[in-house]
């Protein structure tokens, strides 16, 4: 059993298979999520409910948020009935949404006003690594905290990579995402010049993920391209916003502008809400 009292905020597609692999490694968690029907299963699973963020924060030695966007994890943080509403000396806040590096720095500032120790801790992988633990987590913060909070990592994933101060793994998230967004735009582009030009999707598939230019996420994503159908693992909406906030962060290169602009079409296209590789269905309409 671990000792540490976990507290958690944010039940979405990622949050909800996390707890379970904390409660599943013998945390205690208290969970908090405005929509209660998410905290359902939670619950049947063995963790308990705060009625309150005070609550979770007076109940817990380590509180983890994972949210949609800055703004939803500043609220969280600074409203009026938020984390830090009150002194609550020596508790440890571990950040795992992908904000901003500035947001980052902005809630590490403010949490050591209050005394209270912040870990930023965004993650590399979508709902499949999530529910099997085997996520990649990028850690800013002071050592000892990354070490307070090493168990945790453990159970939620493969690795648990320190990069330096908070904002430091934010900027790191901002830029694996980046790359994830090439990828996916050079498979779609790449599949539907294929096919354009006789070749199945199919047979094109087969050579990508059989040569050196196959890699984790052309296997993944194979299937859905194959059934040209796009559940969301990670929201082409969520890409969108990291795109925009690594550029908003000084990303300036070649291929970050026509990279966005052709995510945010799609976007504007409504598939914002269907997987990133949904992006192929964007790009097919202009060919």
């Amino acid at each position: 059993m671990n000792t540490l009292k976990l507290g958690w905020v944010g039940l979405g597609n990622m949050g909800n298979p996390m707890v379970m692999n904390l409660l599943k490694a013998g945390f205690e968690v208290t969970v908090f999520n405005r929509t209660k029907d998410k905290e359902a299963p939670l619950i049947q699973a063995g963790a308990t409910t705060a009625n309150s963020l005070k609550e979770l924060m007076e109940k817990c030695d380590v509180v983890i948020t994972m949210l949609s966007n800055d703004d939803a994890v500043k609220e969280v943080f600074e409203s009026q009935t938020g984390l830090l509403s009150k002194e609550f000396l020596g508790k440890t806040i571990i950040n795992m949404s992908t904000v901003s590096p500035e947001t980052s720095r902005y809630l590490a500032s403010s949490c050591n006003t209050h005394q209270v120790h912040f870990i930023d801790a965004p993650v590399s992988g979508s709902v499949k690594p999530a529910q099997d633990g085997t996520l990649v987590i990028l850690v800013g913060s002071a050592i000892a905290d990354y070490e307070l909070a090493k168990p945790i990592f453990d159970a939620l994933g493969k690795v648990a990579i320190h990069v330096g101060n908070a904002g430091v793994a934010s900027s790191a998230k901002l830029a694996i995402n980046f790359l994830l967004g090439l990828n996916l735009q050079g498979l779609a582009e790449t599949v539907l010049f294929a096919e354009n030009n006789g070749v199945s999707k199919e047979d094109m598939l087969n050579i990508i993920n059989a040569g050196a230019c196959g890699n984790g996420i052309t296997n993944i994503k194979a299937h859905s391209i194959l059934n040209d159908s796009y559940p969301a693992a990670f929201a082409l909406k969520h890409l969108v916003k990291d795109l925009r906030l690594a550029k908003e962060a000084g990303l300036d290169s070649p291929l970050i502008h026509p990279l966005f602009n052709s995510y945010a079409t799609a976007e504007k296209e409504g598939l914002g809400d269907q997987d990133v590789m949904a992006i192929l269905s964007s790009l097919k309409k202009k060919h």
